[in-house]
């Protein structure tokens, strides 16, 4: 290899290291301010699928969780669960981060408030990359309102109009994006039940 070869290896060489550095300092500077939006927005999402909620406590996940669901037949996560506790202290329902993985966009991300009784409060969406004027009108509240108020062990969706009360009305040219969320939905269902079976919902 002759010098100017060298050189500009040597060039190169540097100008990835150099990037690499600021890279890294780039995301040490933005890695808490990220985290720390995150949790706000998360917070602000159990506030709102729980409004009555006056605090929070979080319940350990086993390790046995991500295979009872699959087992059931579920692609999705249980990110997080926290007992609901009211005013008076006494034990409320429930709020769980669920991530299902069956999203035309990728993953869809979501809390659910889940009263004590088994009535779904509401969803609100942490992360979700659906398509435009399709899927993301996931996020709209005609179609979110379809889970609130709503106690049934499990939801399904249809194209010919909603009538009973576990019926979703399925989004108009998103069938994927309406079967992940309801996917989803029913996996945070089913979870809580097996907490109702270990008698976790009076702890």
């Amino acid at each position: 290899m002759n010098s100017e070869g060298i050189k500009n290896t040597v060039s190169l060489m540097l100008i990835t290291l150099i990037a690499g550095l600021l890279l890294g300092l780039v995301y040490e500077i933005t890695k808490e301010p990220i985290k720390e939006e995150r949790q706000r927005a998360k917070e602000e999402a159990y506030k709102e699928v729980f409004a009555e909620a006056s605090s929070f406590e979080k319940i350990e996940l086993n390790n046995k969780t991500e295979d009872t669901l699959k087992k059931q037949g579920f692609n999705a996560t249980i990110d997080e669960v926290m007992r609901v506790m009211d005013k008076n202290g006494s034990f409320a329902g429930y709020v769980l981060t669920v991530t299902n993985h069956e999203g035309y966009g990728g993953d869809i991300q979501f809390a659910m408030g889940v009263k004590a009784d088994g009535t779904v409060n509401g969803i609100s969406f942490l992360s979700i990359s659906e398509t435009a004027g399709l899927g993301m009108k996931a996020t709209e509240g005609d179609f979110k309102k379809q889970f609130a108020h709503k106690n049934t062990a499990s939801f399904v969706y249809t194209k010919s109009g909603a009538v009973a009360e576990n019926e979703i009305d399925a989004l108009s040219g998103a069938t994927i994006t309406t079967n992940a969320v309801t996917n989803g939905v029913n996996a945070g269902l089913f979870y809580i039940s097996t907490l109702e079976e270990e008698g976790q919902d009076n702890e």
